[in-house]
């Protein structure tokens, strides 16, 4: 995440980026620092996912909660997020009106609270309640914690800090899995409650934490705070020189962009994300985003993977939980390093090589599935495993770390909470109906259960090739100006770079926009709606 490297094809600011290592510069390590509570977020629902798996494999919590099975199974994996769906009405306005800061605050003591009554649950009654509160809590967090992130991020940093966040989700799940791991062997009830009682901590961090961190410079500027923006920005990118260059081109590229949004979409409802051919884009590759995340085979596996486990012949207890700690490990490292070079690469090439490599080694686990469940042969059950290795590699390199930052960088300032929280709506609504469908489903159909993916696969491919738009090196401001083409944005340039630079001149920023509205109107054309 090195603060000063301008390469060609980067965004207008990049002349201003200072050429000082980050990791030389003080207000940018204690930057990145709060940028990292903000990931706890993502952090608490990775570890509430794979919690939740390795649970299963637990004899104890199956014991306490009568075996649960089917409907029941379904139900306790997918209350919390029927939990999130219910706070998804209000999250945005608290993002919006109060701050991006407050919400965290408010959902991470929700968690807390809800964590302390899933420890001490007597009945599965109690813990499923106590799922709910934290799916619901988990929302107000969710919403705000990578808006924080992408808007108080330095410019040439924003891209790996908000494909980080999603990172985290797989600490979380790394650090569950060997949990639950680590307390199988345990005969008490505590084998259960352990792991769910340290759900609690990385909440309770960021309740004491999050106090700290700065406000996001663009929310105070849309209440009208300028001055208080100015500090933030001149503070954290430089060194607290509000005259510094670039400081005052992010400035000035906001306020003009936050002016020139309103000015075009006047009233920033929720009607506002229909009412402009460029919206309609935006609202159709998060939606389907949303549900290509989790119906790309990847919901069978993460919730159910005992299940998986016992179909292809594998029943220890032991083996199952050593097997789900390493392919979380597994997984951080592949998504983690997709993230860092998600700029050099590209949004475009990373979600075509995923789609291209996951439809292939799904359809080798399909093979094999069934030729084990046919055949019962050891071979083929094996071979399950290794594809489900290689399928997440190709998973990995695209959907976690590019879901949350693409959602995030693509909507402008006005509507990036009601976009991102419309995102979480579908995800969630997608997450649900995989949760509770995928052990009915593959307990009734077996492996003829994974041709459904297939399918999901080849529709998600050719979604990719014909409506992602390529948002690499760019400013927050000028991808969200993609999806409109190039109107405004000489204004929004033109006076970003003059009072950065008084003797700027706007020509290479203009001939820029010629490349990118040639390079941007085949696909406006295909797309527009």
């Amino acid at each position: 995440m090195g603060a000063g490297s301008v390469t060609k094809g980067s965004a207008a600011y990049a002349q201003f980026l200072h050429s000082r290592p980050w990791y030389r510069n003080t207000r940018l390590i204690i930057l990145n620092f709060w940028i990292g509570i903000m990931w706890i977020t993502s952090y608490s629902y990775g570890y509430d996912a794979s919690m939740m798996n390795g649970l299963q494999s637990l004899t104890q919590w199956n014991k306490a909660f009568g075996y649960p099975s089917g409907g029941k199974l379904g139900l306790l994996n997918a209350i919390q997020t029927i939990g999130a769906l219910t706070a998804y009405p209000f999250a945005p306005y608290m993002a919006d009106g109060l701050g991006r800061r407050f919400p965290i605050i408010f959902g991470a003591s929700l968690m807390i609270a809800a964590t302390v009554i899933q420890t001490l649950s007597q009945s599965v009654q109690m813990f499923i309640g106590a799922r709910f509160l934290i799916g619901f809590g988990q929302t107000f967090a969710s919403v705000a914690s990578p808006l924080l992130v992408a808007e108080v991020a330095y410019p040439s940093q924003r891209s790996q800090a908000t494909t980080m966040y999603v990172s985290l989700w797989f600490v979380g799940s790394i650090v569950a899995a060997w949990t639950t791991y680590g307390t199988f062997n345990i005969p008490t009830s505590w084998a259960w409650r352990i792991p769910s009682a340290l759900q609690g901590v990385s909440s309770l961090i960021q309740v004491f934490l999050i106090w700290f961190v700065p406000e996001s410079p663009r929310w105070l500027m849309s209440k009208g705070k300028e001055e208080r923006a100015l500090e933030v920005l001149a503070y954290y990118h430089a060194n607290g020189d509000a005259q510094d260059p670039l400081v005052q081109y992010e400035f000035e590229e906001i306020k003009t962009a936050i002016a020139f949004d309103r000015e075009v979409t006047g009233n920033v409802g929720w009607l506002s994300l229909i009412k402009t051919p460029g919206n309609r884009r935006r609202l159709r590759v998060i939606i389907a985003l949303a549900f290509f995340s989790q119906w790309s085979g990847n919901g069978l596996v993460s919730f159910y993977l005992n299940k998986v486990f016992i179909a292809i012949g594998i029943t220890s207890q032991t083996t199952q939980l050593l097997f789900n700690g390493i392919l979380n490990t597994y997984n951080f490292i592949v998504n983690i390093t997709a993230g860092i070079y998600c700029d050099r690469v590209g949004r475009r090439p990373l979600f075509l090589t995923s789609c291209i490599g996951m439809t292939v080694f799904w359809i080798a686990q399909t093979i094999c599935f069934s030729i084990h469940q046919e055949t019962g042969s050891i071979t083929a059950g094996y071979a399950v495993i290794v594809f489900i290795f290689l399928f997440y590699g190709f998973y990995n390199i695209a959907f976690p770390p590019l879901l949350t930052s693409y959602t995030v960088e693509i909507f402008p300032y006005p509507l990036r909470a009601k976009g991102y929280m419309v995102f979480l709506f579908m995800f969630s609504l997608s997450l649900i109906f995989n949760q509770y469908v995928n052990p009915i489903a593959l307990q009734a159909l077996q492996w003829k259960y994974y041709l459904v993916y297939i399918f999901c696969l080849c529709l998600e491919l050719a979604f990719c090739y014909f409506f992602i738009i390529e948002t690499k090196n760019r400013s927050l401001e000028e991808t969200a100006a993609i999806f409109d083409g190039v109107e405004g944005m000489d204004q929004i340039h033109d006076k970003a770079a003059t009072h950065a630079d008084p003797t700027h001149r706007v020509d290479d920023i203009k001939e820029k926009e010629t490349k990118l509205e040639s390079a941007v109107a085949p696909t406006n054309e295909a797309t527009s709606s």
